[in-house]
């Protein structure tokens, strides 16, 4: 099971291409396609994570946009915005996100780039009748969109299964125990690779085998005692 950015594509794609991507567009998406109802639930999600949030700098928007006189969508906006900012994991901001990217692929205005290596490993595994999972914080669908428009072609065909958030939170152990029973794997038999410490020791924690991704240009440096790709000792 892997996750994506800093495990099979490169952070920087994400960081400097898919999320200014959608922080420019979103306020344009949403008032063009307000009267859908999947999108006014998305907004209404929103809403009520924003009303629910305890962060002092949210609670301080929340405030703010009370008093002003602005519009649902420009207010919504702004809370948005700050949750890209400051990097928030919300389930309601992912799938927009993952909305306006579908919008860009289909433009032919965004092509994601994966790691060199990425596409052979994997189909060698595949080959090899290992089932494929992804567990990112992205939604399942810009998860599928990122392996569908890869500079390579479609490469969604090699994955079996498809997690977000919506499963869990990534840095719970809980969640990785509800994904092998999902995926009717025994949770020792699952090998999770990731970038993330957190994430790793969680999956860890609920029996999974794990990987460190280490790679130049990763936020997090430091396996802390976590068997990396750098220093490879799990067997699959």
């Amino acid at each position: 099971m892997l996750d994506i950015e800093g495990t099979t594509c490169p952070t920087s794609f994400v960081s400097d291409t898919l999320f200014p991507y959608a922080d420019t567009h979103l306020e344009g998406f949403l008032n063009e396609h307000r009267e859908k109802n999947e999108i006014q639930s998305l907004i209404d999600e929103a809403w009520g994570e924003w009303q629910a949030d305890t962060d002092p700098s949210s609670k301080d928007l929340l405030s703010k946009a009370l008093r002003q006189n602005s519009s649902e969508i420009e207010n919504i906006c702004s809370y948005l915005h700050h949750l890209i900012a400051i990097d928030r994991k919300s389930s309601a901001l992912k799938d927009l996100q993952g909305r306006i990217w579908r919008e860009g692929y289909q433009k032919g205005e965004l092509c994601s780039s994966l790691y060199p290596e990425t596409i052979e490993a994997l189909s060698k595994l595949k080959q090899k009748d290992y089932v494929l999972a992804v567990y990112s914080s992205g939604s399942i669908s810009a998860q599928k969109l990122l392996y569908r428009h890869t500079t390579n072609g479609d490469q969604t065909a090699l994955f079996s299964h498809w997690f977000d958030t919506r499963t869990g939170n990534k840095k719970e152990s809980k969640s990785y125990s509800d994904i092998s029973i999902a995926m009717n794997i025994p949770v020792g038999n699952v090998l999770f690779v990731s970038d993330s410490y957190a994430e790793c020791n969680a999956a860890e924690k609920a029996g999974m085998r794990v990987l460190f991704s280490l790679r130049e240009g990763n936020p997090e440096q430091d396996p802390s005692g976590l068997q990396s790709n750098q220093r490879p000792q799990v067997s699959i």
